[in-house]
């Protein structure tokens, strides 16, 4: 297994130039499975985790968030990104603490985004949310540790470009290494995040089939993510055959299922190589 430090260094160098997709798994099999596929990289998704919990997203707690962390890092040999949501708290300060409490967890990057909370909520204030990214920057200073700043208007439905990009190009100027609007899916709102935090890398959330990796590298971004999307994926077939079996008392969608020793033998692979 390669140390934390050496993952970090892969990491960095990944957002050197290019265009990467960066898969978010939701526990450790997950995770395996997309290790196996080739991906250089992974991204924790805070939707995806708190459902395999039974609870929505934004209402893990900070140590079950931690434990998570630590545990997907530890799973793989890749990279982990973490979505440490708006890092669990509202002042500076407390985000640095946190911060620092989730680089010692092995992750490679961290995200911090302007959102306290779920979606309904307002944005964090303009001066405020560049102190905590400032905060967040000094915490992973010295670690070779990532820091992603998010600006979540667009995923919010309250979608402003100007203000997005106003954020991003202070996050970028607050030591945010890498910058990311969710929500964005237009070439002209790529295109202009990806010039106004030029040099630094830009990462695109794709939740549907709207675009292709070759699209986006196209257009300048540099990483990609999926969010939860990989989890809703998964939970669309568990709750069409689940919901089979309660309506109808019939087993279709059984039939789809991946067979036994392919699953299986995922796991198996694995533990013959360690």
């Amino acid at each position: 297994m390669s140390s934390p430090d050496s993952k970090r260094v892969t990491f960095k160098n990944l957002h050197r130039s290019g265009c990467f997709v960066i898969p978010n798994p939701w526990d450790m099999g997950s995770a395996r499975y997309l290790e196996s596929l080739g991906f250089q990289a992974l991204a924790t998704t805070s939707a995806g985790f708190a459902w395999s919990r039974g609870r929505p997203d934004n209402q893990v707690s900070l140590d079950d968030a931690l434990r998570h962390l630590e545990e997907i890092s530890s799973a793989v040999n890749l990279p982990v990104n973490a979505d440490f949501e708006g890092g669990f708290a509202t002042d500076p300060s407390g985000v640095a603490a946190h911060v620092r409490r989730a680089v010692s967890t092995g992750i490679s990057g961290v995200s911090i985004e302007d959102l306290i909370g779920d979606v309904t909520g307002p944005l964090v204030e303009f001066a405020l949310a560049v102190e905590r990214i400032e905060a967040a920057s000094e915490a992973v200073s010295g670690t070779g540790v990532l820091l992603t700043a998010r600006c979540e208007g667009f995923r919010t439905s309250r979608p402003d470009l100007d203000d997005t990009l106003r954020r991003l190009t202070a996050f970028a100027a607050a030591g945010a290494d890498c910058l990311y609007a969710p929500g964005i899916k237009t070439a002209e709102q790529v295109e202009a995040v990806v010039r106004a935090v030029a040099p630094k890398p830009v990462n695109v959330l794709v939740g549907s089939n709207h675009t292709t990796v070759a699209r986006l590298e196209a257009l300048g971004v540099r990483r990609i993510s999926v969010g939860g999307g990989l989890a809703r994926s998964a939970w669309a077939g568990f709750i069409a055959a689940a919901s089979e079996i309660a309506r109808e008392g019939t087993f279709d969608g059984l039939a789809a299922a991946a067979p036994f020793d392919q699953v299986n033998g995922i796991f198996e692979e694995r533990l013959e190589r360690a």
